[in-house]
């Protein structure tokens, strides 16, 4: 049973939103299981048997024959389940007609994934669904009622989110999960049409099942136009030679290979509409930054973009209920023993992740842990296979040990003879391109200032009254910024100002073309372009008819660049709010 309650009003609720004060209510899950059905249950009492269930686990997902097979293969009998219905919990919890087993993903994910995955191919032949499928069958009768009313409940309010919206002004995100996929099959239901945009972004690091599975979705549903959202011009482990290794705190593929392109993708196909519905597979339980998520708002990455979570207070039981009773097809990787199908590599994926992959994806896992072992060795680590092995480089925080780290810190000093002007030490000379990134702040002026002192006026772009004056001859790295009037991108105080200037030196010093900035600009004023082969060399342009000077580019990020948080070496105090 799945049970909300409203601490504010102190009632019950059978959403995560108070019936009577709109607030959010806390979840409370707690399943039974059926002795004679053999399958968990959201209420009490079995609807297939009639019989009372007992107390079983809070979320429960079922386990495919493949992840059976691997769990008997590493407790060293194979087979041993076969007839058995297998399921787990958090924690990978395994239960086996109703009674957990022991078993520690901890311990054996540090199995020889070689020899698992010799053994697995030697049994995966005498490999059956009989039992399987004949339980499926006993939990989706079980519990037909919750079935029906997620079902319908979902269906409604994806009506209702649709109002004002029509195929040309929604999508669906589509990342070839379960989770988008269930929403993908409510919303062409709720709406009855099947000619619902999608947009799969492809981060190029998804398992190939992944990719598999969208090219058998877009045969499945030939009237269901697809767009691919992916980052063609950068590879992944020659950013992690710049950037290091992507972490925990420090996720800068997501950004780079999703965010940004996806933003992009919406911008193109929806450039004329002022408001963009997209409906996604969010689910609170999912993660704890996840469960204070809205239903629906505004995405704070992506301008313009309402977002719609139908299935947010869905639990995994209420997942696979749905699919399996749809007999929807769905990624493969979750049958063998994958509880999420993001990036195959990402940080945030645990240990026992780790393992399924080395047991499934032997060459990416062998490739993708090379190059964790040579950064280890670029930071000087003593024992660079312990720091691959206990995973140290998914708490990495800052750019130690990496090059471009550098041209992030800005030497700066004050100016001895004048409180209102800076004096900035650049890391790159000066260029015509340094002034797009001065464009926001308000009018560029060529014409006012001594062409041989390198003298640039920035002009307020309502008042028209100098606000700052810039000073650097190209080809050299010293620039002295006056400020002649305020506000500066809303800021009066000489520090704040500073930091916001030193948000756009920031840019010039290091854009790579992550398209943070340029997503977060509403009015699509700011366009990057690669230039040449190099993966970190990107062409920074503001377009001066259609930026209004609203300073979101600025202050959007913290430092007013997503990579300078990055790249920010441990110690220098440069991240400002």
């Amino acid at each position: 049973m799945i049970t909300y309650y409203c601490p504010q009003c102190g009632i019950s609720s059978e959403r995560s939103v108070c019936g009577k004060c709109g607030g959010r209510t806390d979840a409370e899950s707690h399943l039974y299981w059926c002795p004679t059905c053999k399958v968990p249950l959201y209420g009490k009492s079995c609807e297939n048997c009639g019989q009372e269930g007992v107390e079983f686990a809070a979320d429960v997902r079922p386990v495919f024959p493949e992840e059976r097979l691997l769990i008997e293969v590493l407790l060293g009998n194979p087979l041993a389940f076969i007839d058995g219905s297998v399921w787990a919990s958090a924690g990978d919890r395994y239960y086996v007609d109703g009674k957990k087993i022991v078993f520690s993903t901890i311990k054996h994910s540090e199995a020889d994934a070689d020899e698992v995955r010799r053994q697995w191919n030697e049994w995966s032949p005498r490999n059956n669904y009989e039992a399987f499928d004949r339980y499926a069958e006993h939990f989706i009768r079980a519990n037909r009622t919750r079935l029906d009313y997620i079902e319908m409940e979902a269906m409604q309010y994806i009506q209702e989110a649709a109002k004002g919206f029509d195929a040309g002004t929604m999508f669906v995100s589509f990342s070839g999960g379960k989770d988008s996929t269930v929403v993908s099959d409510l919303v062409m239901r709720a709406l009855g049409r099947s000619d619902v945009l999608h947009i799969f972004g492809n981060t190029t690091l998804e398992f190939p099942q992944t990719i598999e599975y969208v090219s058998a979705f877009r045969k499945d549903h030939p009237t269901t136009p697809m767009l691919r959202a992916e980052n063609r011009q950068q590879d992944f482990y020659t950013l992690c030679e710049l950037f290091g290794p992507p972490s925990r705190m420090l996720r800068w593929c997501c950004t780079i290979f999703k965010t940004g392109y996806i933003g992009d993708k919406i911008k193109r196909t929806f450039a004329d509409a002022k408001q963009v519905l997209v409906f996604n597979g969010i689910r609170r339980n999912e993660s704890t930054s996840r469960s204070k998520y809205d239903r629906d708002n505004t995405s704070p990455k992506i301008s313009k973009q309402k977002t719609a979570s139908p299935i947010i207070d869905w639990f995994d039981f209420d997942i696979w209920l749905y699919l399996l009773s749809r007999k929807i097809r769905f990624n493969e990787a979750y049958r063998l023993g994958y509880s999420r199908v993001g990036c195959w590599m990402c940080p945030n994926n645990n240990r026992w992740a780790q393992f399924l992959s080395r047991v499934y994806l032997p060459e990416q896992s062998a490739h993708f842990n090379k190059m964790l072992y040579d950064f280890a060795v670029k930071l000087g680590k003593t024992d660079p296979e312990e720091y691959v092995r206990n995973n140290g480089w998914k708490a990495r925080s800052g750019g130690a040990g990496v090059e471009l780290s550098k041209k992030v810190a800005i030497d700066f000093k004050p100016c001895a003879t004048d409180s209102k002007s800076f004096l900035y030490e650049l890391n790159r000379p000066i260029t015509q391109e340094l002034y797009e990134f001065f464009k926001p702040f308000g009018i560029l002026n060529f014409d006012m200032g001594n062409a041989r002192l390198g003298e640039v006026y920035v002009l307020d772009a309502h008042k028209k009254v100098p606000l700052l004056k810039l000073q650097g001859r190209q080809g050299t790295n010293t620039l002295r910024i006056t400020v002649m009037s305020t506000p500066v991108a809303g800021r009066t105080k000489m520090v704040e100002i500073d930091q916001k200037l030193k948000c756009q030196i920031t840019k010039y010093q290091m854009c790579v073309g992550c398209h943070a900035c340029e997503n977060a600009c509403r009015f699509n004023a700011i366009t990057l372009i690669k230039r040449g082969q190099d993966d970190s060399d990107y062409q920074y342009h503001v377009d001066e008819k259609k930026c209004v000077h609203c300073f979101e580019c600025i202050s959007h990020y913290n430092g007013g660049c997503y990579m300078r948080r990055v790249l920010l070496p441990r110690g220098k105090d440069y991240v400002e709010k």
